[in-house]
Parts: structure tokens; sequence; C-alpha cells
């Protein structure tokens, strides 16, 4: 079928699904719900056999579901209504949740089902939940729409018995009274708001948004009081316990974005004592584990980013589990994200933007070559969550690449003004994947599924269709790994070696990093514009070409 998919912003279930679609032979294209004549230029252009609103923020015109089929995607159970549906769940902490696909009719969520599978809801953020089982359970339902409208079967009209309107959850729903609420509520709070809009909390004589929670179970201290930091992170007591809170965003700071908490409260960040890490229940930014003759280094940073000490510890990290008389190292990153590469809010943030961007691009070039210079062990990219940019890169200096199905990759950097992107890519990518592979690759544009990840080479293997799966997988790679390691060890180092002598690896990263230069301190902005409207969610006024193909085809055709 001709596909639209209508959607407020490309996010991670909006990728997915084009991904999916996609790859069952559907033709499917991207129009941004920016206002309603763009969207009826899109139907016009693409006139689609079915229009998919993966992720909306208003109703779709009259006049556009009254003439096409458009399924809309609910991230609640069957008779959920109410644009808060997640976060109300997450607040109250249901034990089970769900997502339901439905024909859009004058009624906002009250239209016919088509498809409304459940899942069990973790204790974990809302945008964790929504990247993972909403954005899993979404796919499962559209998908089974797409089905039964190709077989010709009805939807099922809404039980009035299960209709449950919810309003907009306001920010006086989601205030913490940190006299009062425990530990769970707290969590549950601030958890209900990550990623948006953040839950906004003055009680620190600040006008701040709390983002990044975690339990902590060894700590305490006067209800609503700091207690300590450990890294950027601060910990904050409650009535039973304490959680560390990681990002904060101050309303009166220009640019007021989310930032590493102790960057946020500055100088107050600096009284606070550095409280150790231990074996509880607690905050770990970069942790490390081993099983048998395999380390697992993990890196869970929040949305994915790298920032320049993050890469500097994360090197430290490395080469410390490097000493250990282990013979695998799997590199995990976290159960939502790889890496999504340098992290553009410290570089929007900081004094020089063009200086941060360099010393950031540096630091994860340190780590991506220890990587690839290894000698004394294997090593495994085991890819649990998305991972887009440089991050993608930074995975292929591994030995193996492994991803749990159904993640998004975006293994291109142009998107962000043009960026020419470092991490030894042209070494590491045409070696992997074939030059001709390589240039289909970065030029795309596209997110990539893992499908077509491991076609194009990117990938050795893909497998789990949750984190929990994939760990398991992982175990069994590494262990297999580990018993043939000496052999494969002795190929590694004679390839390395054989490579260095064509062409040194401080060839290549000096030929990117001077790309990079002009990204960074060149005539053209682009990169800097492109980085200001993405930390500051400027809404586009377009939808990119590389997404769009019904504009791109309309535009071919009036040229011929």
């Amino acid at each position: 079928m001709n596909v639209l998919l209508l959607t407020h912003a490309f996010n991670s279930l909006s990728q997915r699904l084009y991904v999916e679609l996609t790859d069952l032979g559907h033709t499917v294209t991207v129009e941004y719900d920016i206002n309603d004549s763009v969207s009826r230029e899109a139907v016009e252009l693409h006139s689609p056999d079915l229009i998919v609103a993966p992720f909306l923020k208003r109703a779709i015109p009259e006049d556009i579901w009254s003439r096409h089929r458009c399924l809309v995607v609910h991230p609640g159970p069957m008779g959920d209504r109410g644009p808060s549906a997640l976060d109300w769940a997450v607040s109250e902490g249901a034990r089970t949740w769900g997502v339901t696909v439905l024909e859009a009719n004058g009624e906002m969520d009250g239209g016919d089902v088509w498809a409304a599978p459940t899942f069990p809801l973790r204790d974990a953020a809302k945008a964790s939940i929504y990247r993972n089982e909403v954005t899993a359970a979404a796919v499962q339902g559209v998908l089974a729409a797409v089905a039964g409208i190709e077989a010709g079967k009805d939807p099922t009209p809404p039980d009035p018995a299960l209709t449950r309107e919810r309003p907009v959850m306001r920010q006086a729903d989601r205030a913490i009274d940190w006299q009062a609420d425990d530990t769970a509520t707290v969590l549950r709070k601030i958890r209900a708001a990550d990623g948006f809009p953040g839950l906004r909390d003055s009680s620190l004589g600040r006008d701040l948004s709390l983002f990044d929670v975690h339990p902590e179970d060894k700590y305490a201290g006067a209800p609503g009081t700091l207690i300590g930091k450990r890294g950027t992170t601060i910990c904050r007591a409650t009535i039973d316990g304490a959680v560390w809170i990681g990002h904060l965003r101050d309303w009166n700071a220009d640019p007021s974005i989310k930032l590493p908490a102790t960057m946020v409260l500055g100088a107050e960040a600096d009284t606070l004592p550095e409280l150790p890490d231990h074996d509880g229940e607690t905050m770990r930014e970069i942790f490390y584990e081993e099983r048998g003759a395999v380390g697992y280094l993990h890196f869970p940073f929040y949305n994915g980013a790298m920032g320049t000490e993050q890469c500097q510890r994360l090197l430290a990290a490395y080469r410390e589990a490097r000493e250990k008389p282990t013979k695998i190292i799997v590199l995990m990153g976290g159960p939502d994200f790889w890496s999504n590469g340098i992290h553009l809010n410290l570089i929007e943030a900081a004094d020089s933007p063009a200086d941060e961007s360099w010393r950031n691009i540096n630091a994860i070039d340190d780590i991506a070559r220890e990587i690839i210079t290894t000698e004394t062990h294997l090593t495994v990219a085991a890819l649990q969550g998305n991972a887009g940019a440089g991050g993608v890169f930074l995975a292929l200096a591994a030995d193996r690449v492994v991803a749990r199905s159904g993640v998004i990759l975006n293994p291109h950097y142009k998107g962000m003004g043009n960026l020419y992107g470092s991490e030894y890519w042209t070494y590491l990518l045409p070696r992997r994947a074939g030059r001709a592979n390589a240039e289909i690759i970065t030029q795309a544009r596209l997110p990539m599924g893992t499908l077509e990840a491991r076609e194009l080479g990117l990938i050795d293997d893909h497998f789990g269709l949750d984190v929990p799966g994939f760990v398991a997988g992982v175990d069994e790679v590494a262990a297999e790994l580990a018993t043939v390691a000496d052999n494969l060890l002795a190929d590694k180092r004679r390839r390395r070696a054989a490579d260095e002598a064509e062409k040194p690896l401080e060839q290549y990263r000096a030929e990117e990093l001077e790309r990079m230069k002009l990204n960074f301190y060149g005539f053209d902005p682009s990169y800097h514009v492109a980085r200001y409207n993405f930390v500051l969610k400027v809404p586009k006024s377009r939808t990119p070409a590389t997404i769009a193909h019904h504009r791109t085809k309309s535009q071919l055709e009036q040229a011929s």
C-alpha cells in the first residue's frame, strides 16, 4: 500500500514504523503535522491508501479522515482517552498498560478499534517505556491493523463501558511534597514527566524541571535536602530514603535547556560531598561486571549523549577492563540507547560551542582508537537500544557488533547541519560493509532497522525481542567467542598490522577532523544552526526531503 505517516515529529516510534512498514514492501512517506494545509497537500501529493498517525498533538482534519482511512496510535489500553495517557499510568503505578490502534473519526481517541495489545508496565521512566514497550506494542498493533485491512476485515466499535476520559496532566498534578512523599512516589512523579515535559519544582529556591531519577537505598537525610553528589548527579533525601536526580532544567537560565544536575546548580553543588558507589539500589553511570571469561562494561548515559568528561571516564573504565584476566569485553551501552555520539546540549551550553565540539569529538575518538587497537581482548558492541550518528560508528570499532531485534540505527551525520563525522568511520565502515554499502549507508540519511543493517554489513547479527532476551543472547555469543578467542586474536593482530601499514589510523583521524574543523569553525554555520534548533526544540517548518518522498517525487515530475 501507499502509506503516509502523519506525525508531529519523526520520533523513535515513527522511525520504527517507517522501517517495519517499508520492510513489508509498503511505499512509506512522512509528513510533519505542521498545519492543516500542509497535511492536505501531502495527502494530495501521495494519494495514500492508508494514513498512519503514530504521534500527533492535535486532531486530524475531518476532510482528511472522512475521505481516507486514518489509523491513530494511542499510547493507552482500549477505552483510555486523553493526551496524557502514559503520564497517568506511570504516575499512578499501573501494573498493566497497552496501546490502541483506532480509526480516526470526529471523536478524539473514540474511533473503531483495529488492535489493542497490552503489556506489563515496568517501574521506569515514561520515555523508556515509550521507546520500548509502547513502541513494540504499537508496531504489533499497526501491523495487525494493516493485515486486517488487506484481508478485508472490519474494526471493532469502542465499548462504552471501557471508556475512561483523562485530562491533560498539569504540573499541579505532578507536584512533589518533599515532606510527605515517599521514595516510590517521588520516583513515579518524576518518571511520569521524563523526558517531556519534566517535573517543575521550586523547593530549592529555583524554578527547575527534574529529569533522570534513580532510587537510592543507602544514603538518607532530612526530607527534601541535598545530601550529596556522584559525578554530575545529585542525591536528594525523601521521607524514607533518597533519590538521585541526573538532569535539571533551569527555566531562568539562558539558554534554558536540560543539563547535568551539578552543572545547573553550580556553586551549590560544589559544597556537596561525593557519595561512593555501593552494591544496592543506586545511580551508576558507568559500571563493570564479569561472568567467567567475559567482562561487561555498561554506560547507560542519559539519552545516549556522551559529553567530553563522560568519554574520558568511559575511556578510563575501558582501560581498566582491559587489565582484567578476561578474554572478551562486551560494550553494553544502556538499555534505551547504546550511544548517540557527542553531547549536543553540553556543547550548546558551552562558552564556545565550537571549542567544546572539538573537545568532545576528540574525546570520543580517543575511545574509538582504544577499542580498535585492543590486542589483548576480543570486543563486542552489544546494542540493547537505539544508536545514532557517532554512536553507530563507535560501535563499529568493536570486533563484533550485535543488536537487539527492532532497535533503530541512524548511521549518518548530515542531518545535523551536514556534519562530516569522525570516530574513524572512514576506516571502520568500508572495512566492515564494503565501499558500495558504505556509500548507501552514509548518504541515505534514513533510519535503519536491524534486518537492513545486517544485510548491508553494518552489524553481524540481531536477536532478542526485549532487553532481557537480548542480554541472554549476548551472554551466549560472548561465551562462544571466549572458547576461540586466542586464534581470533592472532588473526586480529595480523589484520590490524596490515591495515596500519597501508594507512595509519592517525591519518584517518586527521582527515576526518580536518573536515569537522570546517563544520565547527568554518564559514558555513549549518551545524551550529541545526544544533541550536535541535537542542532548543525549535518547531519544524517543513518535513526533510529525505523522508518526504511524496514531495521529492512531485518535484522530479515537475522538473521533467
